[in-house]
């Protein structure tokens, strides 16, 4: 199997998968109404729906970087406040999550390995590391996901 197969594979089942940390962000994000979603549990805190747009923005911000586009991050790290609260509009932040693993396992299908080793120009990282903060990063976030539920 090649490497980004089994980069592919780690991100797919920290989606929706089987992972070894036994929890993903489907069936964590499973059964979230829009209201607690967007319940603030301490004013120092991000909310579900915060973390949930900010794991998005960073998933096309890296496929970006992947596909050779320079991307500048803004200042706000993609957290910016939920304006509109409405059921219709948590489904929207779930669906818009679905859409880019979609975009992901679209970019892996023509892949080719020799990449990894490519630097990204803004920050000479190369792609190999860039796959795997982008999984580290989700990771990092659905832990705080986990914790967020549990105080709802």
């Amino acid at each position: 199997m090649s490497e980004s197969k089994r980069i592919s594979n780690l991100y797919q089942s920290i989606y929706n998968g089987d992972p070894w940390l036994e929890v993903n962000l489907t069936k964590t994000l499973e059964n979230v109404t829009a209201a607690q979603a967007y319940r603030k549990i301490n004013p120092n805190l991000n909310t579900i729906w915060e973390i949930t747009n900010h794991l998005i923005q960073w998933r096309r911000n890296i496929l970006n970087r992947m596909q050779g586009e320079a991307v500048i991050t803004p200042d706000h790290n993609y957290f910016v406040p939920v304006l509109d609260p409405s059921e219709a509009a948590w489904e929207q932040s779930l669906q818009s999550l679905a859409k880019s693993q979609e975009a992901w396992n679209t970019f892996f299908q023509d892949f080719d390995d020799a990449d990894l080793a490519k630097i990204y120009v803004n920050n000479g990282h190369t792609y190999y590391e860039h796959l795997h903060g982008i999984i580290q990063h989700d990771v990092y976030h659905l832990g705080q996901i986990v914790i967020l539920k549990k105080l709802l």
